[in-house]
Order: structure tokens, then C-alpha cells, then sequence
């Protein structure tokens, strides 16, 4: 064997134990993240909410990354990424724990906040995981890598839909249907006992969260910084601003309305399914489907990128598959609209493995500020879900004044209101034509 060949294999080596640990994070992430599908129905029933209130339990999530992404920017500056992900493992920790009095009391803002606080969490291990495994390889293959987070991060999101959906969902039918017709104190009882499920489940997160923090202080993670900056325009030596970069801006724009996209498509269908006369315990499964199809995409992407399919041709497909779903969602009615909307897995797949490398290509001593830009565009699940909310509401309050009252119809409500989906998707495509180019040589 040469030295070349003793050299190469050696340096893959060296990476296959970070990118299984970070593969780990992904997956503690997306188990979090993914059970906010069985937690909106669960709020709302508990918390007599409309639709709008019910999805400020994934706003509450995702304006985190907003609100912390350049704070967590310069901690990790400070304390480097081993020590960020072992403190954001800690503070996700301390989110679930307040799910406890929150239960107690039943409060809503209470719940709220220990969204907010694990979505902080998340923003540290987010803002370090993310760039950390784009830069940890070939640029060219970043999206390859980002797959396979993307793998571990979706299966633990079905695992969690689940089994969340299991332990939240169950009975909530038979609570439906006993509150309309009960006292108001018994109603406040049946809704208290009902509370009191997540206590356990959030107990054993937390102390799991907690064990996991202080192993990963141990975890071999090697320094990795991202190559030097390649100067997009000729006669330029050197760049001295973040604004300089028109594909950045693009590609935070992109991941915005990505993430609004993908969330309405994992965090929606469970409510939708129920709206349209599904069962909860049959409708728990259907973030599943949505997760599962991502899955399956992703597997496709470990394949194909970069050696079948350039990164921007994955990003173009997934944009034209975001549209034309979304059009069939529209179009069509019962269980395969809610095939089409889980189909949305396959469009939405390969856009976040794909944006993060085409945007931070070429950014040099940028990258950390620019991740962290990136990171906040993660707020598209807190600004996005709840404007397809708001549309149902008004919908249905439009259909009523109307006179109409049939459950069917009214289930129409919610199937319009997917139409905010379409310019999110043609954003993408831009991005995939063109806007990821700009600036660029």
C-alpha cells in the first residue's frame, strides 16, 4: 500500500468517529424536535386553544434560534464546540424539567417556556454540529455528510412521534368527546389527569439529556476550521464583510421558508388527519410517514452526492417536488391528501444537506458568523406554522359566518390553507438556479 493510499485511509478514519457522534446529536435533536406533531393536538385539548395558539408550541421551539444563534456563535468562539454541545445538552435538560410545574399547573406559557428553553439547547448544538460537519470533509460532499445527520435525525424523530404520540394521544378522543358534556369542574379534572402525562416521559428526558452532556465533554472531536476564503470577484484580495456575500443572504432566506415548509409538513398532519375524521390513535402515525420519507431521500442522497448528483441539481429537484406536492395536496381530498403532505419528506429532504454547503462555500474566517445567520433562519418554524394556523382559522370563521356546519366542509378549512406552501418552495428553486451563484465567480 503507498503512503497516499495509508494517508487517505487514515484521515477517513479519523472521521468516522465524529461523524457518528455528531450523528448522535442529530438524533437527540430531531427526537425533541419531531414530537411537537403529538404535542400541538395535545396543548390544544388541554389548554382549549384555537389552531393559531396551538402551533405557538413549535414558534415557541423554533424562535429560539433567532433569539440565541449569534449569542451560541460567539460562546463557541469562547469555549469551543465540545464544551457548547455539553452545555446545550444541559440546558435542554433543564426545558424538559419545566414541563413538570408546567403539567401542574397546566399553563400554557409555562409549557411555552420549556419549549423555548430546549429550543435554546438546540441552538447551541445547532450552531456548533452544523458547520462543524460541513467543513469536517470535502465541501463537495458536505451535503453527503449532512445526509446522514439527516438519517439519524429523522429516524429519532419518527421514534419520537411515536411514542409521544402513544403517550399523549392515547384516550384523547374519549376526553373530546366527555368535556363537551361534563361540568366545568369535572372538565378541568378529566384535563388535569390528562396534563399529567408528559411528566414522566420529560423525567426520563431530562436525566437522559443530563448523562449525555457529560459524556460528549469526553468525545473525540477533533479541530476543524473552514478553508480560506475564495474571492468571488476579480481584483478583489480579501473580503471585509459579511455583506459582501449575496449567495449568504439567499441561502438564509432559502433555509427560512425550508423550515416553515418542513415543519408544516411534520407538525401539521396529525391535526389534519384528525380534522378530516381520522381517529387520534390512527392519526398519531401519520409525522411518521413525513419522517420516514425524508428518511428514505436521504439514503438516496448518501448515494448519489456528489458522484450522480451535484448538490444544486438535489436542491432544484427537491423545489419542483415541493411545488408540484403541494398542488396535489390542493387538488385532492381525505387520506391521499395526507399522502401528498407527507410526500413533502421527499421534496423537503435534500434542501437542508444542500443549502448549507452551496451557502457557505468560499466564506472563509465567515463561516462561524455565517452558521449562525443560518441557524437563525431555523425561525421559519416559528413564524411560518403559525400564519397556516391563523389562515385555518380564519377559513373555517369564513365557512361558519357562511352557515355552514358539516364537518366535511369544514375540514376544507385546513386543506385550502396548505396553499402557503407554494411560494416557500418556488424560493427554493430560485435559490437552486441561481441565487446560490450570485457573488460567486
Amino acid at each position: 500500500m503507498t503512503n497516499f493510499e495509508n494517508s487517505s485511509e487514515s484521515k477517513n478514519n479519523a472521521t468516522i468517529i465524529p461523524i457518528i457522534i455528531i450523528a448522535g446529536l442529530f438524533f437527540i435533536f430531531g427526537f425533541v424536535t419531531w414530537i411537537n406533531g403529538a404535542l400541538i393536538p395535545f396543548m390544544k385539548t388541554i389548554n382549549e386553544l384555537t389552531e393559531a395558539q396551538s402551533y405557538l408550541v413549535a414558534s415557541a421551539s423554533y424562535i429560539s434560534f433567532v433569539v440565541m444563534a449569534l449569542p451560541a456563535s460567539y460562546l463557541l468562539n469562547k469555549i469551543g464546540y465540545r464544551k457548547g454541545m455539553s452545555l446545550g445538552l444541559f440546558i435542554m435538560a433543564i426545558g424538559a424539567l419545566v414541563f413538570i410545574p408546567a403539567a401542574e399547573a397546566r399553563t400554557y406559557w409555562m409549557f411555552l417556556g420549556g419549549i423555548f428553553l430546549q429550543g435554546t439547547g438546540m441552538t447551541v448544538l445547532q450552531t456548533a454540529a452544523n458547520p462543524y460537519i460541513t467543513i469536517l470533509g470535502p465541501i463537495e460532499s458536505g451535503a453527503k455528510r449532512i445526509a446522514i445527520m439527516g438519517i439519524a435525525n429523522k429516524v429519532a424523530g419518527a421514534l419520537g412521534s411515536v411514542i409521544f404520540g402513544a403517550l399523549l394521544l392515547s384516550g384523547i378522543d374519549e376526553v373530546k368527546n366527555k368535556i363537551s358534556t361534563v361540568s366545568i369542574e369535572e372538565k378541568g379534572k378529566l384535563l388535569d389527569v390528562m396534563a399529567d402525562n408528559v411528566v414522566m416521559p420529560y423525567i426520563i428526558m431530562a436525566v437522559v439529556l443530563v448523562v449525555l452532556g457529560v459524556l460528549i465533554r469526553k468525545a473525540p472531536l477533533p479541530h476543524v476550521e473552514a478553508s480560506p476564503i475564495n474571492d468571488a470577484f476579480e481584483g478583489e484580495t480579501s473580503k471585509t464583510s459579511i455583506f459582501q456575500f449575496p449567495h449568504l443572504w439567499l441561502g438564509v432566506l432559502t433555509l427560512f421558508v425550508y423550515v416553515g415548509a418542513e415543519v408544516i409538513a411534520g407538525d401539521t398532519i396529525i391535526a389534519y388527519g384528525i380534522s378530516l375524521g381520522f381517529t387520534a390513535e390512527k392519526a398519531k402515525f401519520f409525522t411518521t410517514f413525513t419522517l420516514m420519507a425524508m428518511v428514505a431521500t436521504y439514503g438516496l442522497g448518501v448515494v448519489l452526492i456528489p458522484k450522480y448528483l451535484k448538490q444544486h441539481r438535489a436542491l432544484q429537484i427537491s423545489a419542483l417536488l415541493g411545488i408540484i406536492f403541494s398542488i396535489c395536496i390542493l387538488i385532492t381530498t381525505g387520506f391521499t391528501s395526507v399522502l401528498f403532505v407527507a410526500a413533502l419528506g421527499v421534496a423537503n429532504a435534500l434542501v437542508w444537506p444542500a443549502v448549507w454547503p452551496l451557502t457557505l462555500d468560499g466564506l472563509g474566517k465567515f463561516t462561524k458568523t455565517a452558521s449562525a445567520l443560518l441557524i437563525m433562519a431555523i425561525a421559519g418554524g416559528a413564524v411560518i406554522p403559525p400564519l397556516y394556523g391563523k389562515l385555518v382559522d380564519l377559513n373555517k370563521e369564513n365557512l361558519i359566518l357562511k352557515g355552514v356546519t358539516d364537518g366535511e366542509v369544514l375540514a376544507s378549512a385546513y386543506t385550502s390553507s396548505y396553499w402557503i406552501l407554494l411560494p416557500c418552495y418556488i424560493i427554493i428553486l430560485y435559490f437552486s438556479l441561481k441565487g446560490y451563484k450570485l457573488g460567486k465567480r
